[in-house]
């Protein structure tokens, strides 16, 4: 491991200024490190100074105006154990409390669920220089693929890893950034396929840092997760469901799905034939979440993820409507 510094940061503002300092040549805004010390230890990240930012404060849930208002220091735990959330916003408390075990989400934050890197063992591995790492291939086409995209179409088949992700491109959600140029951005807008730039995930530029997580109420909404245990694996495939309903009837949707594609993958087919459905009718709620798998290209070794993504969708969909599903 090579040598670096430790810079402590008064606030996000001041993170973003010692991130553009011209004496480090990579420096990395951290808070947990939970993802960090992981590619640290692979030698996939070798920075020259951590600029810390755990200390400026524990992170907060509050409402502005009609939104939610979530800091990107909050952590899962805080997330997941909210009433506010819960009542709120079940999804995003369904996700956080999905995610990983007890001892990460007590540390993990909201930023870092956002922003942390790929779990593909090629792209993890030293031994594979991958397509994400500048080589000329992605082994996954070839190799082992049984967790790797179904959608997305490459070049590299990489699945998203973020849930919380997933739940907030249900709720509307849009995303604080400070730096050298502070927007707000929709959560849709933060990622970018790997067509898009093969060596990142997201849009944004050393300096920046996500400040908090803005989001609209849908107390009818739901997160459900895939996974070979239950307990603490990396998801199969997740989605999540936001239901506006008039009457006993569904008058429009919001799906999103995970742990399928490079990016949170919207399911706009699936939400439509969603519309004018009864709530309680689930042969037609399990019709439209069939329309989930149009347009999936399996690899050799996950066509599985074709038979639970709708599963999984109308788990979702049956917590959205304040069903109890294990």
């Amino acid at each position: 491991m090579n040598r670096f510094a430790i810079a402590e940061a008064r606030d996000l503002d001041h993170a973003a200024q010692l991130a553009q300092d011209e004496r480090f040549s990579l420096p990395v805004i951290k808070a947990a490190g939970m993802d960090l010390l992981d590619l640290m230890k692979e030698g996939l990240l070798e920075p020259d100074a951590l600029i810390n930012i755990r200390r400026i404060g524990h992170g907060e849930i509050a409402r502005t105006g009609d939104r939610m208002r979530i800091h990107a220091l909050t952590t899962l735990a805080q997330i997941a154990e909210s009433d506010d959330v819960a009542r709120q916003a079940p999804a995003l408390a369904q996700a956080a409390a999905s995610a990983a075990t007890p001892q990460v989400r007590n540390v993990a934050t909201t930023a870092g669920n956002l922003l942390q890197r790929p779990r593909c063992w090629y792209f993890r591995s030293k031994d594979f220089h991958c397509l994400k790492k500048g080589g000329d291939r992605c082994y996954a086409v070839a190799g082992e693929n049984k967790f790797h995209a179904i959608f997305g179409g490459g070049p590299c088949h990489i699945v998203h890893p973020s849930n919380l992700a997933v739940a907030l491109f249900v709720l509307d959600a849009s995303v604080g950034v400070v730096g050298a140029r502070p927007r707000t951005l929709p959560i849709a807008d933060l990622f970018h396929p790997p067509s898009a730039g093969v060596y990142d995930e997201h849009i944004l530029k050393p300096g920046d840092a996500i400040e908090s997580v803005s989001l609209a109420p849908a107390p009818r909404s739901g997160f459900y997760s895939i996974k070979e245990k239950q307990s603490f694996d990396w998801p199969l495939v997740m989605a999540a469901a936001s239901l506006e309903v008039s009457g006993n009837a569904i008058q429009s949707a919001r799906i999103c799905a995970g742990a399928v594609a490079p990016t949170p993958w919207p399911l706009p087919r699936v939400a439509q034939a969603l519309v004018g459905v009864r709530l309680d009718d689930d042969d037609a709620i399990a019709h439209a979440c069939a329309a989930s798998v149009q347009g999936a290209s399996p690899m050799s070794q996950n066509a599985y993820k074709l038979r639970l993504l709708p599963v999984a969708i109308h788990r979702a969909i049956r917590r959205a409507r304040g069903e109890e599903v294990e």
